[in-house]
């Protein structure tokens, strides 16, 4: 079985977050290919039902259900009944991976099939825009839109029509954050963001996390929805309490948590699986930073992290997550020096990494980095 992934507004951290979640749940991928926010992947078993619920940076999951040539596919599709529904007045899309040419064939083909099956069938157009990192806009499906039915079609080597069967609730995911006791404005990390380190993790169900920076428990809140263990540690006494309360709110075993207040540059660690954390990125930026302000910000940043990572390197088995200024300067984003953080921890960088995460006219970003022992 072969599935689409339709990717967010960073591609490049949709898709190793899906590399990472194939990884984690032992399903090899045993062929994949990308075409604007789309990724066609053939995994070695079929996925979850559920997979979408798990994923940060992916739009929606589909299925392909014929592949080949047009005359074959079309062909293929036509002695089947390709609406299942009950109702005979549906409303659909078509998420185009292909070219225009290709595409209205396949529109002709629907709306001929639709007649066929006695349905009175409304193609409704993208009324959304993705504002993609790289300044791109792409199609996405408007929420506002009574859709029933979602297909695709994606060209590589030959063409693959199927069927969207999973999307992302982040309606569901957004009423959640703004409901919860306490937020951070900002440059707070969203829940999003959040899901996705937490898959670069690699942490599976019952296994434990440490987030040494936790302010108000973004984090640990998304890792307990996935049924991970956490640990959470900061130094300011009014996050802590924050952070508690906004755990509790949401009822979680009270047993699969621990938070406390503490400077995780020397607090006694328990064992852990892995580390993912955003620590404090500095105040938004209204213009850029003069080169001793810039210089400083990077500098205290790598050495708190060395620091913090010499000391939870006793203590965690896997992965280390954890994102870094990405600063606005003259026109370039500045990093930090992550070789100084290699050569103080003896920690080493995952391949496919860093992954800058930012929004355009924005001075401070993210790097998001992830090193193992």
């Amino acid at each position: 079985m072969r599935y689409l992934f339709i990717l967010g507004r960073n591609p490049a951290l949709s898709k190793a977050e899906i590399l990472a979640y194939f990884e984690k749940e032992e399903n090899k991928i045993l062929y994949s290919v990308i075409s604007g926010n789309g990724m066609l992947v053939e995994p070695e078993r079929p996925i979850r039902k559920d997979t979408i619920a798990h994923l940060g940076g992916v739009i929606a999951i589909g299925e392909v259900l014929e592949s080949g040539s047009i005359k074959a596919i079309i062909n293929n599709l036509g002695k089947k009944t390709i609406y299942l529904g009950k109702s005979n007045k549906i409303n659909y899309i078509i998420w185009d991976f292909c070219n225009q040419k290709i595409l209205e064939v396949f529109r002709d083909f629907l709306k001929s099939k639709f007649r066929e099956e006695s349905l009175k069938a409304t193609e409704k157009t993208m009324g959304n825009f993705i504002a993609m990192q790289n300044d791109e806009t792409l199609k996405n499906i408007s929420s506002k839109k009574l859709i029933d039915e979602r297909y695709f079609i994606f060209e590589d080597k030959q063409l693959h029509f199927g069927k969207i069967m999973q999307v992302n609730d982040y309606k569901e995911i957004e009423e959640r954050d703004m409901k919860k006791p306490f937020r951070r404005s900002g440059l707070a990390i969203s829940p999003r963001l959040a899901k996705i380190m937490i898959n670069l993790s690699l942490a599976n169900n019952g296994e434990k996390i440490i987030d040494p920076f936790c302010g108000i428990g973004v984090i640990l809140q998304e890792a307990l929805l996935k049924g991970i263990k956490v640990t959470g540690v900061d130094k300011d006494k009014d996050a802590i309490k924050k952070a508690l309360t906004n755990l509790e709110w949401a009822k979680f075993p009270k047993n699969n948590y621990f938070i406390s207040l503490g400077d995780s540059r020397n607090f006694n660690f328990h064992e852990a699986n892995a580390v993912v954390t955003e620590p404090d990125l500095g105040q938004t930026m209204k213009k850029e930073p003069k080169d001793e302000e810039l210089k400083a910000i990077m500098e205290n940043y790598e050495n708190l992290m060395a620091n913090i990572l010499n000391n939870l390197k006793k203590s965690v088995s896997g992965r280390f997550v954890f994102t870094a200024p990405l600063i606005l300067k003259n026109g370039k984003r500045i990093s930090c020096d992550v070789g100084k953080i290699i050569r103080k921890t003896g920690l080493k960088l995952v391949e496919g990494f860093p992954i800058q995460d930012y929004r355009k006219n924005q001075i401070v970003g993210r790097d998001i980095f992830v090193l193992k022992k």
